[in-house]
C-alpha cells in the first residue's frame, strides 16, 4: 500500500483538484474502484494456484474481459494510435495480426486448458526439456518487461495531460502504483479488475466515436482534412512495412504466455473456448474504434499543432482537448485503467515464471504457500524496477512495442505452436530455436546500428529473427532423433481418443 501513496498525493495534492479538475477526479475515482476490486480478492489468495491461476476457477465472461484487457493496452492505445496518426486506417495492419492469430487460438484454447499447467516454460519442459524451459524464461523476461515498460511510459503521459506533472515523473509514480497493485492478489485480482476496465473502455469508446466524428465534420470533413492515402489499405506503407506491423502481433498472439495463463485459469475447456469467441468479437470492435479515434484526432490536430510532435498521446490528448469535459475525462480514465491493467498482466506474468519455473523448480521445491507468495511479491518489485529502467531508455512506444513483440514472436511462438501441432519437434530443435530467436532480436535492436547497413538497421527484426528461429527448429528437429511418444502424447490427447474411437 505504501507504494500507492505517491499516486494519491498527485490526485489529492494537485492544485487543480481544488478547482474540481474532472480529469484528475475521474482518475482518482478509477484508482479507488480498482483498489477496492483488488482488495476484495486478497482474502481468496491462500495457495500457489490461487495466486498464479486464480484457483482455476474463472468463468467465460471473466475470461473474455481479462483477455481483452491484457491484450489491448498501451500497445494499442499509444503505439497503435501513433501508427494511426501517421498512417491513417492502414494502421489496422497492426491489430489485424492479432485478429488472425485469434482464429488459430480458438482451436488451441481447449488443449491449453486440458494441459492445465501454470506457465509457458512449464509447457516447454513437459514437451521438450529443462534447457528449453530456462531459455523460454529468459525470452519472456526480455519481452514482457519491455511491454510493461511502455505501459508505464503511457501512464506517465496520461498523468502529464491530466495534472501537468512531468511525463517522466508521472512514469515513476505509475510504476510504484502498478508494482504495489500487482503484488496484492495475483491472477484473481487482475482478472476481476479487468472485467470493470473492459466494460469501461468499450462503452466510453462507443460514446466518443460519434462525438469526434461530428467535430471533424462527418466523413466528408474527415476526407477533406486528411490525404487520400490515409483511407487506403496500404496508405503510404510498403507491403513489407505493413507485414512488419502484422506479423509481430500475429505471432505474439499465438504464443502469448499471459493468454495461456488465462486459459490455465479457466473453469473448464468449454469456458476457455467460449471466451475466445467473445475475445475475437471484442478485439475486432475495440481495436477498430481505437484506430478510428486516432485518425479523427489526426484530422483535428494535424501538422503544426502540439500533438504533431508527440503522436503517441493522440487518444488522451483528444480526450482532453476535443470532447465534452466529462466524456473526455471518462475516456482518459478508461485509457488510464487499460494501461494499468496491461501493466499488471505483463508484470505479473514473468513474476510467475521466476516463482514457478525457477524458485519452486530449482531453489526450494518444498516451499510453503506462504513463502511462495512472499517471493512472488518480492519478484514483482524487482521486475517492475527493471521495466522502469527500460522505459527510461526507449523514447518511442511504437518501437518498444515492436521490439517486445518480436522477441516473443521469434523465440517462443514457433516452439509453442510446434508443441501443439508437430509431433516431430525435438528438444534440441526447440533449444536452438529459442536461443537464436532471442539473440537475433536483441542484437538487432540494441546493436544493429553498429554492424548492419543503414537500410537494414532501420527495419524491424521480425523477418530475419523468425526465419532463423523456424529454420533452426525444423532442421535441428529433423537431424536429431524423434521424441518419445510420452513427450508429445499429452498435447494430442483428443486426437488420440478420436483415433481409438474410430478403430
Amino acid at each position: 500500500m505504501a507504494l500507492c501513496v505517491p499516486l494519491w498525493l498527485v490526485f489529492w495534492g494537485s492544485s487543480s483538484v481544488s478547482t474540481m479538475n474532472p480529469y484528475v477526479t475521474m482518475l482518482a475515482i478509477i484508482v479507488a474502484v480498482l483498489l477496492l476490486v483488488s482488495i476484495s480478492r486478497i482474502r481468496k489468495v491462500k495457495t500457489k494456484a490461487d495466486f498464479l491461476v486464480a484457483g482455476r476457477s474463472l468463468p467465460a465472461y471473466v475470461l473474455v474481459f481479462t483477455l481483452l484487457s491484457s491484450w489491448i493496452g498501451a500497445g494499442s492505445l499509444f503505439a497503435g494510435a501513433e501508427n494511426a496518426y501517421r498512417n491513417g486506417f492502414a494502421a489496422l495492419w497492426q491489430p489485424a495480426g492479432g485478429w488472425a492469430g485469434l482464429l488459430i487460438i480458438y482451436f488451441v484454447a481447449p488443449r491449453a486448458r486440458r494441459f492445465a499447467k501454470f506457465t509457458i516454460p512449464d509447457l516447454l519442459e513437459a514437451r521438450y526439456n529443462t534447457t528449453a524451459r530456462i531459455l523460454g524464461i529468459i525470452a519472456i523476461l526480455f519481452a514482457y518487461t519491455a511491454i510493461t515498460s511502455y505501459q508505464l511510459k503511457g501512464g506517465g503521459d496520461i498523468l502529464h495531460l491530466a495534472t501537468g506533472i512531468d511525463n517522466t515523473q508521472g512514469m515513476y509514480i505509475i510504476a510504484g502504483f502498478v508494482i504495489a497493485f500487482t503484488a496484492f492478489a495475483g491472477m484473481s485480482s487482475v482478472a476481476y479488475m479487468d472485467v470493470v476496465i473492459g466494460i469501461l473502455i468499450t462503452v466510453t469508446s462507443f460514446i466518443a466515436m460519434p462525438l469526434l466524428l461530428g467535430r471533424v465534420g462527418g466523413w466528408s470533413g474527415l476526407h477533406q482534412a486528411l490525404p487520400a492515402d490515409r483511407f487506403q489499405v496500404l496508405g503510404h506503407l510498403t507491403l513489407t512495412k505493413a507485414l512488419e506491423y502484422f506479423f509481430p502481433t500475429f505471432l505474439l498472439m499465438l504464443g502469448n504466455q499471459s493468454m495461456y495463463q488465462k486459459f490455465f485459469s479457466a473453469k473448464s475447456e468449454r469456458d476457455a473456448r467460449v471466451a475466445v469467441v467473445g475475445w475475437i468479437i471484442g478485439t475486432l470492435i475495440l481495436e477498430t474504434l481505437i484506430v478510428a479515434l486516432a485518425v479523427f484526432g489526426s484530422a483535428l490536430f494535424g501538422p503544426g499543432t502540439e500533438l504533431a510532435g508527440k503522436p503517441r498521446e493522440t487518444i488522451p490528448f483528444v480526450a482532453r482537448n476535443a470532447l465534452p469535459t466529462w466524456v473526455g475525462a471518462l475516456l482518459m480514465g478508461a485509457v488510464f485503467a487499460k494501461v494499468i491493467s496491461t501493466a499488471n498482466n505483463y508484470l505479473f506474468s514473468p513474476a510467475t515464471n521466476l516463482v514457478n519455473d525457477v524458485y519452486t523448480r530449482f531453489i526450494n521445491r518444498d516451499a510453503s504457500h506462504h513463502s511462495i507468495l512472499l517471493v512472488s511479491r518480492f519478484l514483482v518489485v524487482l521486475l517492475g524496477i527493471f521495466a522502469l529502467v527500460q522505459g527510461a531508455y526507449w523514447t518511442s512506444i511504437l518501437a518498444m512495442a515492436l521490439y517486445a513483440y518480436t522477441v516473443y514472436s521469434a523465440a517462443i511462438t514457433p516452439v509453442v505452436m510446434a508443441a501443439f501441432f508437430w509431433r516431430r519437434a525435438t528438444a534440441a530443435g526447440a533449444v536452438v530455436s529459442i536461443a537464436l530467436g532471442t539473440v537475433v532480436t536483441v542484437a538487432w535492436n540494441y546493436g544493429g546500428k553498429n554492424f548492419l547497413p543503414p537500410a537494414w538497421a532501420e527495419r524491424d527484426a521480425i523477418f530475419p529473427a523468425l526465419a532463423v528461429s523456424l529454420v533452426s527448429l525444423v532442421l535441428v528437429s529433423l537431424l536429431t532423433p524423434a521424441p518419445s511418444r510420452e513427450k508429445w502424447a499429452p498435447f494430442f490427447a483428443s486426437e488420440e481418443k478420436a483415433a481409438e474411437a474410430a478403430r
